[in-house]
């Protein structure tokens, strides 16, 4: 069985406080996460090195956007995200 079938995927958006490089103006930023939540039971086609990966598996979020562009009129430049985590565990 494949990873994807432990999980029920949805997309979010939440926001993060991040500050342009360019011209160092803070805002509050939308980013899109992919959200993989962990299904209440296994499907039945698993074997026992299925339910083991199973029980093992935890629910978490992915972030899918890398770069976001500046909200300042003037500025407008993209700039990457590396201020907020790229996977985080929603246990």
């Amino acid at each position: 069985m494949d990873e994807k079938d432990f999980f029920d995927e949805r997309q979010e958006k939440k926001l993060a406080p991040l500050t342009c490089p360019h011209c160092r103006q803070a805002g509050e930023y939308e980013l899109g996460w992919l959200v993989r939540t962990k299904k209440r039971q296994l499907p039945g086609r698993a074997d026992e090195r299925d339910r083991a990966r199973f029980a093992k598996a935890r629910s978490y979020m992915v972030r899918r956007d890398d770069v976001v562009m500046c909200k300042n009129l003037r500025c407008r430049k993209r700039f990457d995200v590396s201020g907020v985590q790229s996977v985080a565990f929603l246990d």
